[in-house]
């Protein structure tokens, strides 16, 4: 792992979160005939299926940013990749992995989803319903800036596609910050576009923070927090903020040998607790490392959830990321790459990687512990294993750390381990997999 993913004081370059296992560096193109090989067959019946759409486009590149995302594009470069996008779901729609399951789930993420126009949006929804349904879905998310939402595109949100849940990306409400750090919107954008959304009647309204923003001090999270809770959303996103190899602050910190501008992990972790007390005496339950809800009862994350726990997932979109019958899969990274195959009528493949029955295990029981617990026998009953046993010398070090608690089939992460726990999680991969390159 890079040294960001230690429990090192200082913000250094690397990446941190861990949303997946095996590393994504260790996936490769040799491994593509078996991911068409599990696109091929048909699937389990009781296995949830999710569908994932990615938008690449943003106002702005954010300096943190380290995802496949363009800016400066121009009209038909943007309806190319949207009629690409309704190519690519029309092939999946055929393959035999999706079979007649329903969706559980929508994710339409980015870059920035809601950069296209409401009649992009709507061509968008009008194409995916010519060949799949997602009406019976948990959970439509949709992913937002500010600054792109106006009151027609809101609505086509609503109405046209079905969203269930919108996430809006507020990070900070500070605009000094916000232009700091690269954001495309300012604070008033955000008021504008929350009554907006407010008079939509969403289900679920997601506000994402980042702890840790070049420039943040106690005084202004302080503030941050208030102003959340002023908007009432029904759940809170909060992200530590790391420095993975691509972005533009981590570029300057290796290339111009600069100090790292990010504050330290313990002070970021201190605001993340600071968040999580203030939100829990305003009523609302802490769901996750790095989510709080209102109503856990009405809240439920089904893309979070069904996705810890081995769902399959259509990746569909520049670079995104996949898993059908338990193989894993990334689409082609370059845009024109991407764009050519789909238009030959292939499907845009990458890489991917077929993980054992131990690697399924280490991924669930590393993604399911980010919710601060984890029931073992739930782990000995679908892969066979006692993971108390199994990594002994790891909870060991952690209950004398006192960063979690073991008490019979309950593992259970206090707030310290809450706070650090993607620190906490690459002591259980493989040895193979201790010391890569994570990204």
């Amino acid at each position: 792992m890079s040294s960001a993913a230690s429990d090192k004081k200082k913000t250094e370059v690397g990446s941190y979160f861990i949303s997946n296992y095996p590393p994504y560096s260790q996936w490769n193109k040799e491994e593509l005939p078996a991911v068409k090989s599990a696109l091929g067959e048909t699937a389990k019946d009781d296995t949830p299926l999710g569908l994932y759409l990615h938008i690449p486009f943003c106002r702005k590149r954010c300096k943190f940013c380290y995802f496949k995302v363009f800016t400066d594009v121009k009209a038909p470069e943007v309806q190319r990749y949207v009629d690409a996008l309704c190519n690519e779901i029309s092939m999946v729609s055929e393959l035999p992995v999706m079979g007649d399951r329903p969706f559980r789930f929508v994710y339409f993420g980015g870059g920035t989803p809601s950069f296209l126009s409401p009649k992009q949006l709507t061509k968008l929804a009008d194409r995916l319903r010519q060949h799949i349904t997602w009406d019976g879905a948990e959970e439509v998310t949709f992913e937002c800036e500010p600054g792109t939402l106006s009151e027609t595109k809101v609505k086509t949100l609503r109405d046209q596609l079905g969203v269930t849940r919108i996430s809006l990306g507020i990070e900070n409400f500070s605009d000094k910050l916000l232009e700091e750090n690269g954001r495309a919107h300012l604070s008033k954008q955000v008021f504008n576009a929350w009554d907006w959304i407010t008079a939509a009647d969403f289900p679920n309204v997601n506000i994402d923070l980042i702890s840790g923003m070049v420039g943040e001090t106690w005084d202004n999270w302080r503030e941050n927090i208030r102003r959340t809770l002023e908007l009432s959303p029904e759940s809170v996103t909060i992200y530590q903020m790391e420095l993975p190899f691509n972005t533009v602050y981590s570029k300057d910190i290796l290339g111009n040998k600069v100090e790292s501008p990010v504050a330290d992990w313990q002070t970021k972790r201190d605001w993340v607790s600071y968040a999580f007390d203030e939100f829990i005496k305003a009523g609302y339950a802490v769901s996750s490392a790095y989510t709080v809800v209102k109503d856990p009862s009405k809240v439920n994350f089904s893309y979070r959830d069904n996705l810890w726990q081995g769902a399959d997932l259509l990746a569909t979109g520049i670079a995104s990321f996949g898993h059908a019958s338990g193989v894993h899969y990334q689409n082609l990274p370059d845009l024109e790459q991407y764009l050519s195959t789909i238009e030959s009528g292939e499907l845009p493949l990458g890489r991917g990687f077929v993980p054992t029955d131990h690697q399924r295990l280490v991924r669930e029981m590393v993604l399911l512990l980010k919710r601060g617990y984890l029931d073992v026998g739930y782990f000995r009953d679908k892969f066979g294993v006692d993971i108390v046993d199994h990594w002994r010398e790891q909870w060991d070090g952690y209950i004398k750390d006192e960063w979690a608690t073991i008490d019979g089939d309950t593992i259970r992460l206090t707030r310290d381990g809450l706070l650090r726990v993607d620190a906490m999680l690459p002591a259980f991969f493989e040895p193979e997999h201790q010391g890569v390159r994570y990204t």
